[in-house]
């Protein structure tokens, strides 16, 4: 009996010595477990790319459900009461002035503070409480609903009616997509910015595809890829510290070789009192033009800094040509008249308005809306 179980023994060790020697290379090397399949990325198969290589951004496996964003059409009347309520203070002390029994010079050099106040600005405050002042004369009488149609249209006036607001975002004749780029000191909201406006544009019915040039925040770049991910666009990025300029490039060269409608490029928060950085903005945009033109040049501006804002719009607009301003935050601060005092510092039109945290919160810019709501029913 004991033989046979020493015999068991041995029979169970040799399969065991068996399995150990299949497991191993000639030499006593363990083979290499089963190759993993490659992972996705966006339109490219990421294997064992080079360190630095620019690809779009990872998409998981399963593919999230696409968003159908609303068009941006009428965006600000939905958004009316959202602005109505941060800048009711505004509407409401001017209105208060006017509709005094009795408008002397004092009334009138409240009004004047009231505007300035709210950021509009020395000269335009001058100027439209000179001209209600002229018209209040000759109308010859303070009735509240006519006061209030005064004081809306000389608003309107200084904000500039006749601007042209819209965003060229029309795919060019020779097939290459419309270039937006966007640009802002960091915590203006600049990031978000770009993927609102992705939304808006995904919304209208345009393709688009994403630049993350901001290769010093990764996290700035997956901000961006959950904002594409959402709406079905894709992101081009590079590795954290990469050149901001060769992600721009190759987001652009993607687009044109996809034929989407429109490329939104994402820049690098810059601090407008270093040359450096500035210089490098411009190096984006040129190296950008060597493929396709730029057709926007949006500033993001942060409405809760008022006046200080206008030192960073200075600045920007001697590096790169902007074509229009964002107003982030406008829900956040009584000071709507920067709406006014920023166009009037650059010459150039408010084109978007940020006035909430949520994904469809950023509208195009309507005057007669926006005054509407500051004034109130």
């Amino acid at each position: 009996m004991e033989y046979v179980i020493v015999i068991v023994a041995l029979a169970i060790l040799a399969l065991v010595a068996g399995g150990v020697v299949l497991l191993r290379r000639p030499g006593g090397r363990r083979l290499p477990p089963p190759a993993a399949p490659p992972v996705r990325t966006g339109t490219v198969t990421e294997e064992a790319g080079e360190a630095g290589s620019i690809a779009t951004a990872p998409v998981d496996t399963v593919a999230p459900e696409i968003e159908l964003p609303p068009p941006s059409a009428g965006r600000l009347v939905r958004l009316r009461a959202r602005l109505a309520q941060s800048q009711n203070a505004f509407g409401k002390a001017l209105l208060a002035v006017l509709s005094r029994d009795a408008l002397d010079d004092d009334a009138w050099d409240e009004l004047e503070d009231t505007l300035i106040t709210a950021d509009v600005g020395v000269v335009p405050a001058r100027q439209v409480v000179d001209d209600l002042r002229n018209k209040v004369k000759v109308l010859g009488s303070r009735d509240p609903a006519q006061v209030r149609e005064l004081l809306k249209q000389e608003l309107i006036a200084q904000i500039g009616p006749d601007l042209n607001r819209a965003l060229h975002t029309t795919p060019h004749a020779d097939g290459k997509p419309a270039v937006i780029m966007v640009v802002g000191v960091n915590g203006t909201g600049k990031t978000t910015t770009c993927g609102k406006l992705g939304r808006v544009l995904v919304g209208d019915g345009r393709t688009v595809l994403l630049g993350a040039a901001d290769t010093f925040r990764a996290a700035a770049a997956d901000q961006l890829v959950t904002w594409g991910t959402r709406v079905g666009a894709e992101v081009v990025r590079g590795p954290e510290g990469s050149d901001p300029a060769s992600v721009a490039f190759e987001a652009v060269k993607q687009g044109i070789d996809t034929g989407v409608d429109v490329v939104i490029v994402d820049t690098a928060g810059r601090l407008h009192t270093k040359t450096g950085l500035m210089d490098e903005l411009g190096k984006v945009k040129r190296v950008v033009e060597k493929q396709a033109d730029v057709d926007e040049v949006l500033l993001v501006l942060d409405a809760t800094t008022g006046q200080n804002g206008l030192t960073q719009a200075r600045i920007f607009a001697e590096v790169v040509n902007v074509t229009g301003i964002v107003l982030t935050k406008l829900d956040g601060t009584a000071k709507g008249g920067i709406v006014i005092a920023v166009q009037r510092e650059l010459g150039v039109p408010v084109k978007l308005v940020g006035l909430g945290e949520g994904p469809d919160d950023l509208a195009p810019f309507e005057p007669e809306a926006f005054v509407d709501a500051i004034l109130g029913d």
